[in-house]
């Protein structure tokens, strides 16, 4: 095992290997100090496939030959399989104090975390990233997060977007769309396992131009929306944008994405003359639209809900009156029947919010309807965990019903979490 000190609050990114400095001496192999040269490199890349993201970081600056290893397809891949679902991280895309920074703490950190009977505090922290493209993109939203590699949009002009690993510092701009005027965009990030190649999506819809005179020029509402479906392939010797034609469904910008069996998914919104939404997906392969079945009845034919991934399945949260939420799980992909009511969860208030909620803030709570929180994954011990109006974070256990706060030292206070991969993945 490599142990690596890890700053409180930074993580390092990689700088230029130290075997410069080491030749005189020491030389710039791994073989003199560890003996490693008596193992097969598939037994060398093995062990190093469970070690932590954070420690493959810093093992890769000690000289060229560690990072040689460590930019092996055969290690970012055993790397990224081993740890997908046994050492997942929480990062927070951060709002304030520090607006538009990212952090990170350890999933299993979190689940330890929490409201303590003894008043002590917490003893996990969340560590911050140092930002290499910060000066370029000051403002950014996270449109995904696939396999350890994260897809970022300027929040100001939308584009260019920017796949980022956040772990091994490097980043790479996606070439610009074409742009219309009075365009709203819906960005999708996500993997192809049959080509092996990350691809991004845009889906864009637009007003077609109104007349040039002011006595034929007709209100926006009544102008005919246009739409179009763009992609792009990663990898590629000349990426590209292409054209797909008109987008087939009207997917809301608000909805959150889930990736799951090479398919991005999304919630329609509702149309004219039918309000029930949809759920539909895009193959990555294939590079079209499908729909999901839904149930025939319960809250997924009529309701407001978010989709996800929990545990291996696609989920559906659905938000009832009163904050009350029902998830629902699709037991086997694809198929109608198998879509189960798995978790009930209750209306809470975090601590936190309840310290600093005005009379406002109380009333909008207490609305029949709307989205109180975001589930964000199950944890290990059968917990889920939930996202609060972007303010606190809540574990609740559905065995008993009850919900415990969750507290990290240098957490955000206002943010946007989400589940990630650390990897060594890239392009």
């Amino acid at each position: 095992m490599v142990s690596i000190p890890m700053d409180h609050h930074h993580v390092l990114l990689p700088q230029e290997p130290r075997c410069k400095k080491m030749k005189k001496t020491a030389g710039c192999s791994f073989t003199s100090t560890t003996g490693l040269e008596d193992l097969p490199r598939e037994i060398i890349l093995d062990l190093l496939s469970r070690l932590p993201v954070t420690s493959l970081v810093q093992f890769r600056l000690v000289c060229r030959s560690w990072r040689a290893l460590t930019e092996d397809p055969l290690l970012a891949d055993g790397h990224l399989s081993l740890m997908a679902m046994s050492s997942p991280f929480l990062v927070f895309h951060s709002d304030y104090p520090i607006r538009n920074q990212l952090g990170f703490v350890e999933l299993s950190a979190a689940v330890q975390a929490g409201a303590r009977d003894d008043g002590q505090k917490p003893c996990f922290a969340v560590k911050r990233f140092s930002l290499p493209f910060r000066d370029s993109m000051p403002e950014f939203d996270v449109v995904g997060s696939c396999n350890g590699l994260m897809c970022l949009s300027d929040s100001f002009y939308r584009e260019p977007l920017r796949v980022y690993n956040p772990f091994t510092g490097e980043f790479r701009d996606l070439p610009e769309s074409r742009q219309y005027v009075d365009q709203d965009v819906v960005f999708g990030f996500g993997y192809s396992p049959t080509m092996k190649k990350y691809k991004a999506i845009k889906s864009v819809y637009y007003y077609a131009n109104s007349p040039k005179t002011a006595s034929h020029r007709r209100p926006r509402r009544l102008r005919h929306m246009q739409s179009e479906v763009q992609v792009l392939t990663l990898g590629d010797p000349c990426p590209s944008w292409r054209s797909l034609g008109k987008a087939p469904y009207q997917i809301e910008r608000k909805q959150t994405e889930a990736f799951l069996h090479g398919r991005l998914h999304w919630v329609t919104g509702p149309r004219r003359y039918r309000s029930a939404r949809q759920i539909v997906s895009f193959d990555m392969t294939e590079e079209r639209f499908l729909e999901i079945p839904k149930p025939d009845g319960g809250s997924l034919a009529r309701g407001n809900y978010q989709l996800g991934v929990l545990r291996g399945c696609l989920s559906a949260v659905a938000y009832c009156n009163y904050g009350r939420m029902e998830i629902w799980t699709m037991k086997t992909y694809g198929v109608k029947e198998s879509w189960v009511k798995e978790y009930n969860v209750g209306a809470y208030m975090p601590k936190g919010l309840k310290q600093n909620a005005n009379q406002t803030i109380m009333k909008i709570w207490k609305n029949l309807s709307g989205r109180v929180a975001r589930v964000l994954c199950v944890m290990d011990g059968g917990e889920i965990l939930l996202e609060y109006k972007s303010r606190a974070l809540v574990a609740f256990d559905p065995k008993d019903g009850k919900f415990r706060d969750v507290v990290l030292k240098g957490m955000p206070s206002w943010f946007h979490a989400s589940v990630h991969v650390g990897s060594l993945c890239w392009i």
